[in-house]
């Protein structure tokens, strides 16, 4: 047996939720945001120079502009959406679809529409002014992200299957997870997204979160297993975010630490590792989502700069995590989001929090960000 196939070992038991009095503390953000880069430089550390300094200034160009948009109160889509406009940025590996050699580091342009790749090149670095990007090899993928089955009610509840706040729709629980100082080292949390039970910063602490989502047929109070319990607020203005994430407190006898499967018509259940890992390009990587089930991907790229829309809104992402599937089948559909990823090997390591879906791609919050944004260790 793995130590992964091991329960947790806790001398003292957990408590149930009570009436929270504190506010949705962000005190380690500051943290986070500083080791942002730092969390996916051991995944670059092999790239070229000259692509990484060609994301660098695409990057911070990109931001810029949605700043000064943001500032004069224009729509963002004017500069970011129309056809074969620039939606993201980011560096991954050559593939066969791509002019670039297979497994040659490149920079990523995400795009919202079809673009040759000459066109693409020629808006970086004339519209942009990078000059640095003239010469390096530009791979041209097509997705435009917007935040995103195990739908049926289970006791106890496992990672994988359908959540929600009572006024959101429905997402995913993603695993539990304990705070790391007091009281909440005495809490049994369950990780998730902020647009999934803090319902993209509208709700508030100790509102009830519900085991079917909404959308699947979940109500409070019967179908209550915890009470929102932290979430880091997503900027809507010009910040650029990191993480959207949240924690709600659970009642220990309403969910389980393994996350589930459907196999044979049947529920299985398997564990994941405690400790994350930094992503790399290539990196075989899984998920249990409430919509697509279990399914497998691979991270084509890191350092993911762009734009993610919320049901009318648009906020600012960087330093994310791309992820597209190995089959034909998709590696995640919108009621997916919170689930975690985790590398497709025996210690099946948390990787990223998944958060948005496009098209063809996955974008996840790398889970290192994720567990300093909200101050928790993992309890799995």
């Amino acid at each position: 047996m793995t130590s992964n196939d091991q329960p947790p070992r806790r001398d003292v038991p957990f408590e149930a939720p009570t009436r929270l009095s504190e506010p949705s503390a962000d005190t380690q953000y500051a943290v986070a945001a500083q080791a942002g880069s730092a969390v996916l430089e051991a995944g670059l550390q092999d790239v070229d120079t000259a692509v990484r300094d060609a994301h660098a200034e695409l990057e911070s160009a990109l931001i810029a502009r949605y700043q000064s948009r943001q500032a004069e109160s224009q729509d963002v889509t004017s500069f970011l959406s129309p056809a074969g406009s620039i939606q993201g940025v980011a560096i991954g590996l050559g593939d066969p679809d791509s002019p670039s050699l297979p497994g040659e580091p490149a920079m990523s342009v995400y795009v919202a529409e079809p673009t040759e790749a000459r066109l693409v090149r020629e808006m970086v670095v004339d519209d942009f002014g990078i000059s640095s990007a003239r010469d390096v090899p530009i791979l041209v993928r097509q997705d435009v992200f917007d935040a995103s089955a195990h739908r049926f009610r289970i006791r106890p509840a496992p990672g994988g299957v359908s959540t929600g706040h009572t006024a959101a729709t429905a997402g995913t629980i993603g695993c539990l997870a304990v705070g790391r100082t007091e009281p909440r080292n005495q809490r049994l949390l369950f990780l998730s997204n902020n647009h999934v039970i803090a319902n993209s910063n509208k709700a508030s602490l100790n509102d009830p979160i519900i085991q079917q989502g909404r959308f699947d047929g979940g109500a409070a109070p019967v179908d209550q297993i915890a009470v929102l319990e932290r979430f880091r607020p997503i900027a809507f203005d010009n910040t650029p975010n990191l993480v959207d994430c949240a924690t709600a407190w659970c009642w220990p006898d309403r969910v389980r630490p393994e996350l589930v499967r459907i196999l044979g018509g049947a529920q299985t259940f398997f564990r994941i590792g405690r400790q994350p890992v930094s992503p790399f390009l290539g990196m075989g990587v899984g998920k249990s989502g409430r919509t697509t089930q279990v399914r497998q991907g691979e991270i084509t790229d890191l350092g993911w700069t762009g734009i993610i829309n919320y049901d009318g809104h648009q906020a600012l992402f960087t330093n994310q995590i791309a992820i597209r599937p190995v089959s034909a089948l998709e590696f995640s559909a919108g009621g997916d989001s919170g689930s975690i990823v985790w590398t497709w090997d025996a210690t099946r390591s948390p990787v990223g929090l998944l958060f948005a879906g496009g098209f063809r791609h996955t974008l996840a919050n790398p889970m290192a960000l994720v567990l300093d944004a909200l101050d928790i260790d993992l309890f799995t």
